[in-house]
Formats: C-alpha cells, sequence, structure tokens
C-alpha cells in the first residue's frame, strides 16, 4: 500500500491509501515508474522537526531506517517507518509537518517524479 498526501480543495493536505498499479510481467507482479528524474537519500536526526511546509516536488519517498510522523491539518498524524512509501503530492496550501521520533536517525530515499 501506498500513503499518498495531496491537497485538497479547501488548501489544506489529506492522506488517502492507494494500491499500487501493478502490472503482471513473466516474472511476476510489477510497478513500473515512468517519469523518476533521479534518487535522493536523506538522512534526518532523532528530534529533528519540520513546522507546516509543503513537498518540494512530486516524489515518492520509501523509508529505509528510523520512524517519522506527519501531521496535516485536521490533526491526523501517521507514522512512518522502513518500508513504508508515501507518495507526497501536497505542493500548495498548507501542508504537512514532519517530525523525526524514536532514538535512530531518519533515512529515506526520494524519487522525484516529471510533472
Amino acid at each position: 500500500m501506498i500513503v499518498r498526501i495531496y491537497t485538497g480543495p479547501d488548501g489544506e493536505s489529506h492522506f488517502e491509501e492507494i494500491e499500487p498499479p501493478y502490472e503482471q510481467t513473466p516474472r511476476g507482479e510489477r510497478v513500473f515508474l515512468d517519469g523518476a528524474t533521479g534518487i535522493e537519500f536523506a538522512r534526518l536526526q532523532p528530534g529533528y522537526f519540520s513546522d507546516w511546509h509543503h513537498a518540494p516536488r512530486k516524489q515518492y519517498v520509501f523509508g529505509i531506517a528510523g520512524q517519522i510522523e506527519i501531521g496535516i491539518g485536521d490533526g491526523t498524524v501517521r507514522a512512518f517507518g522502513p518500508g513504508d512509501v508515501l507518495l507526497a503530492q501536497d505542493l500548495t496550501g498548507r501542508g504537512h509537518t514532519m517530525r523525526v521520533v524514536g532514538d535512530e536517525p531518519r533515512i529515506h530515499a526520494a524519487v522525484p517524479q516529471r510533472d
């Protein structure tokens, strides 16, 4: 499952769970990400907090280590850990908050998408 964060008509960010669009191949089911423009790795230290902001670009974010919590305008907070996938598409509006929780750094890979 992929969790998508996007800007709604109210200008606030919202979460939505989406099923990856798997395609059948001779080697099993796969998802192809067209339009990827590279990959970026980030390491954020425990306690790091980013106040209200929106995604810098459309991107998939793949958790590798550590835990973050993302908060949206209605007060909902969701935790994301290793193996979780976030599709960040809230490019406008108030955006979201992000906090690294726990004792280990958060490491993730971001795969930007072309428009």
